[in-house]
């Protein structure tokens, strides 16, 4: 097969609806994330675009009634992001299951980046599982002395005095329960 039957072959299949839309999918799912922000993305997934209308699948019915409301303002952002512009966005939680499991073989998932970050993460690892328990009183025992030996080198709340992640204490100046008390 020469170059040029490859270019012919190529050419083709552009101008075929079908790789178009699938471009246009593949522009949207790429902008989705910085348009709608991280906490609106780790709750949604572009799925497929029928019709020229972006179908989004929401992880609760109320995240995608919330995002009906904001729909024009998305639209309008991903429509000056994408080459051909999309007529409307629809919002459903049919099928958010097959959705958020594709998205869990991406190992860069929202999710875990947002949490990479997050205030309350513990510094070091967890301790490795202790041996299983023979008794309800043993595994309590077990399970009280991880969570001592992990929080013993923690620095303490200065209002309370327990144990807390240092980024709570750098972002709060206290720990993420007194701050929700002072709030």
């Amino acid at each position: 097969m020469g170059f040029d039957q490859i270019h012919n072959l190529l050419t083709h299949l552009e101008t075929r609806s079908r790789w178009h839309q699938r471009q246009q999918y593949q522009q949207a799912v790429t902008a989705w994330a910085a348009i709608v922000g991280p906490v609106v993305a780790a709750q949604t997934r572009p799925v497929t675009i029928y019709r020229n209308v972006l179908q989004v699948a929401t992880s609760s019915a109320s995240w995608a009634q919330t995002l009906v409301f904001e729909r024009k303002r998305i639209l309008k952002k991903l429509n000056d992001q994408i080459e051909t512009p999309l007529d409307d966005i629809r919002f459903s939680t049919a099928q958010w299951r097959a959705a958020r499991a594709a998205a869990r073989r991406d190992s860069t998932s929202v999710t875990s980046t947002l949490w990479q970050g997050h205030p309350s993460r513990l510094p070091q690892p967890l301790q490795p599982a202790s041996p299983p328990a023979d008794s309800p009183q043993a595994a309590y025992e077990n399970w009280a002395a991880s969570i001592q030996a992990r929080s013993r080198h923690l620095p303490l709340c200065p209002r309370c005095q327990c144990p807390a992640p240092p980024g709570e204490l750098e972002r709060w100046s206290m720990c993420a329960t007194c701050a929700a008390k002072e709030w």
